[in-house]
């Protein structure tokens, strides 16, 4: 019975077969050990075969999912079992196809009996079921063991060194006999740390020269071997006599793992520098980007099987050789953390991309696509297309697919020693939205500056075959990331290169005319001039650009020496770097409780404010009120434009808000006077049964003896901002252009609002405000946020 094929065991089941009865040991195991939690559970059978053991759990309390790939099995269990209540009943492969009929919020048992021996990736299945395990969960194998079946059996059980396989990592691990199986109950989180380990001993000779051989299936997922040293290695070994690198890896490959590659489809991506004991060590890391032929162990003596492993999941692994580890980081820069230092060289290696992708990643890009279609930012059918074409989670591999695949999230791929994110793939919704910002034509020449490689394969996919993408980043890492995933999964019409985009880009890359659109994918405080002098007449710039503070996405235009924004999208990016990084200025007050953040002003002093703090609050209603679920960003951009002496008031993350009533963690608009304070803030006026019938309303709060005065400008603020702007049918934002910092004063607009920047001006126009306005916020004195969550 030691099938191979899903239709020896549809077979097996149609002609009426059965497997090994469930024993009495079996169930009192499972009732004593893994009972179900108070009010019952959910529990996972995989390879329920006929049911009996499904619906044991089933009386136990639970209710059960019952999965087996054989559809007469099931069709038996359902014919011969009747009364199947609490089972659901579902024909599914979890080693191969999608889980997309599996809990989502998971199980508190996933029982797996005599099923383990026929997987072919036995620990990745294990980790994903895992993976799904509630707190306090269990996961149960049931398996007979090597020593106790006889040879021509031998593949329906497990020895003692695949049982330790299956069981490292796991929090516990119990293990009983149940009438000659082993019975294994796994708990806790099913993570080993990995940690890169060499070989006991020097290798032979002066120096060594090797080659890794590193190949994926269909489904991306990357081949390791357990080896007797007790760790995990790539195929792979010494080059033997005068060989290539290419031909050592293919050589290897086939003799250690029974599969074939021509040479043609060997590829040498990058040279890894380093020792082993002392002894030099040059290993070449060769891709392999096509093979035949059905995986095998030919050498038990080196290795205890051979499997394919999710690259989100290789953090798992626990014990992996060096030279692997870091071969795999050469491919996938970031997949493994924690590395010792080696000197990696990439070559230039002309390398064709590598398909394979589960059928559950076809399935959650797809769901993914639709969710931001359907919440209006992706109207174009190139936008959607793209969406729904590249495949995110190869840019975030990192990451599992539930995650790659969350369109309402970031998903960081990058922090700075502080461990503060750098880099990420923003939220598709806002990353489709800013693509259709650009007004894209096929055959557009496009500059995305902050890379990561799956935006800039979004936009390579609207302009197509005739257009062109650079994409660019300061940091190293990012852009050796971005080169490597764009071989891997893009389409070959990127080109990335690392630099300060508030530079510009090299002569060579920037196109005779101009480029069509710009994208930058940092938080701004400014605007570059290579911006503006790089971006073809009339075209697109859409960049995270900060106003007092506030991120929004614009759309610019460029007319002349002119940037007109057309549209205006509330965003966070992680900050700039290089030119455009600055640092706010800031005073704390009260030990560190409340900050005073100067946005786009110079510090200024904040003298005899924590005594007034510490004093009676003057607390003025605005008479202006807000339901549930109400944008009011819109106010916040007004009063950071039309107040001169703007600042926000913080109070920092689980400190007492009590002196400022404001939340912790939250910050509000806020004017400063000579030892006074005013900020905004709300109060709720209305409770409910409902939330559509509790209400808000704006107040002014203010310290200090000129706090009143303050809270009355804050409160005509606002009031203006309710009859003049919050009404506007254009989603309450201002007119803004964006002229050269050497626009004078009397060319610009009359009676709108400045904001001067240290390269640009930016001219605000709200409705109502065409009369003569404030003075301008003094110029150079802009800042940096600290980066909003996505």
């Amino acid at each position: 019975m030691e099938y191979v094929d899903r239709s020896q065991w549809i077979r097996h089941y149609a002609e009426g077969r059965g497997f090994r009865p469930l024993g009495c040991s079996e169930q009192a195991l499972l009732a004593a050990h893994t009972p179900p939690p108070d009010g019952g559970g959910q529990a996972l059978e995989v390879g329920c075969g006929t049911g009996a053991l499904s619906l044991y759990l089933a009386s136990l309390g639970y209710e059960v999912d019952a999965v087996d790939f054989a559809d007469s099995a099931l069709a038996r269990a359902q014919e011969e079992r009747p009364d199947t209540a609490g089972v659901r009943w579902i024909c599914s492969d979890v080693e191969r196809d999608d889980p997309v009929d599996l809990r989502e919020d998971g199980y508190d048992l996933v029982v797996l009996r005599l099923v383990v021996p026929f997987f072919s990736d036995r620990t990745r299945v294990l980790h994903a079921l895992g993976e799904r395990l509630r707190p306090g969960g269990a996961l149960v194998v049931i398996t007979p063991t090597a020593d106790a079946t006889p040879d021509a059996r031998r593949g329906i059980a497990l020895d003692e060194a695949e049982i330790a396989l299956i069981t490292d990592g796991w929090e516990t691990c119990e293990r009983r006999d149940a009438g000659g199986l082993a019975f294994l109950v796994l708990r806790g989180p099913c993570h080993r740390s990995i940690h890169a380990v060499e070989r006991q001993g020097p290798p032979s000779g002066p120096a060594v020269s090797a080659a890794l051989a590193v190949v994926t299936d269909a489904a991306g997922r990357v081949l390791l071997g357990y080896s007797r040293r007790g760790m995990a290695e790539l195929p792979g070994g010494k080059t033997d006599g005068g060989e290539s690198f290419e031909a050592a890896a293919v050589r290897e490959l086939a003799e250690e793992t029974g599969l074939v590659a021509r040479a043609e489809d060997a590829h040498v991506v990058t040279m890894l520098a380093d020792d082993s004991h002392g002894v030099p060590r040059l290993t070449a890391v060769v891709r392999i980007t096509g093979w035949t032929g059905t995986l095998t162990n030919p050498e038990p003596d080196k290795f205890v099987r051979w499997e394919f492993h999710d690259l989100h999941a290789l953090p798992c692994l626990g014990d992996v050789f060096t030279p692997a580890a870091q071969a795999l980081d050469a491919v996938w820069p970031g997949i493994i953390p924690g590395l010792p230092p080696v000197h990696a060289y990439p070559l230039g290696t002309v390398q064709p991309p590598v398909p394979g992708e589960p059928a559950e990643a076809v399935r959650r890009r797809h769901a993914m696509a639709d969710r931001v279609i359907a919440g209006g930012w992706a109207p174009s059918p190139a936008v959607q297309e793209a969406l729904r074409s590249v495949p995110r989670h190869r840019f975030a591999p990192e990451q599992d697919l539930r995650s790659a695949y969350d369109g309402d999230l970031a998903v960081v791929t990058h922090r700075n020693e502080a461990g503060r994110a750098t880099s990420s793939v923003s939220a598709a919704w806002l990353q489709a939205d800013m693509i259709e910002g650009l007004d894209l034509e096929p055959g557009a020449l496009v500059w995305e500056a902050g890379s990561g490689g799956y935006n800039a394969e979004l936009l390579a996919q609207v302009v197509g075959p005739s257009g062109r993408v650079v994409s660019s980043d300061i940091d190293e890492y990012v852009v050796r990331r971005a080169r490597r995933f764009l071989v891997e999964a893009g389409s070959g019409r990127v080109a990335v290169f690392r630099g300060d985009a508030a530079l510009g880009v090299p002569a060579h890359l920037a196109p005779r005319g101009g480029f069509d659109a710009i994208v930058i994918t940092y938080n701004c405080w400014d605007v570059a001039p290579p911006w503006r002098e790089l971006l073809a007449e009339g075209g697109r710039l859409v960049l995270p650009l900060e106003i007092g503070g506030y991120t929004r996405a614009i759309t610019f235009q460029r007319d002349g020496d002119v940037l007109v924004a057309r549209r205006f999208t509330h965003c966070g990016f992680v900050p700039a770097q290089g030119a455009h990084a600055r640092t706010t200025p800031v005073a704390d007050l009260l030990g560190g409780q409340l900050q005073i953040r100067f946005e786009d002003g110079r510090p200024r002093p904040v003298d005899g404010l924590e005594v007034a703090l510490r004093g009676p609050r003057c607390e003025v209603a605005t008479g202006v009120t807000m339901g549930p679920g109400v944008y009011f960003g819109s106010l916040q951009l007004y009063a950071a434009t039309t107040l001169p002496g703007f600042c926000r008031l913080t109070v920092a993350a689980g400190e007492d808000s009590s002196v400022a009533g404001i939340a912790a963690g939250s910050d509000a608009p806020a004017l400063l006077g000579e030892g006074a304070l005013a900020y905004l803030t709300h109060v709720r006026k209305r409770d409910g049964a409902t939330s559509s019938e509790r209400e808000w309303e704006w107040f002014v709060y203010a310290f200090g003896d000129q706090g009143p005065v303050l809270a009355e400008r804050l409160k005509e603020t606002v009031r203006s901002w309710d009859r003049d702007v919050r009404g506007q049918a254009e989603g309450a934002v201002p007119a803004l252009t964006v002229y050269p910092t050497t626009t004078p004063a009397h060319c610009l607009p009359p009676g709108a609002d400045v904001v001067d920047k240290a390269h640009c001006r930016m001219v605000v126009q709200w409705p109502g405000r065409d009369g003569p306005q404030p003075s301008p916020v003094e110029r150079g004195e802009a800042r940096v946020d600290s980066g909003e969550g996505q």
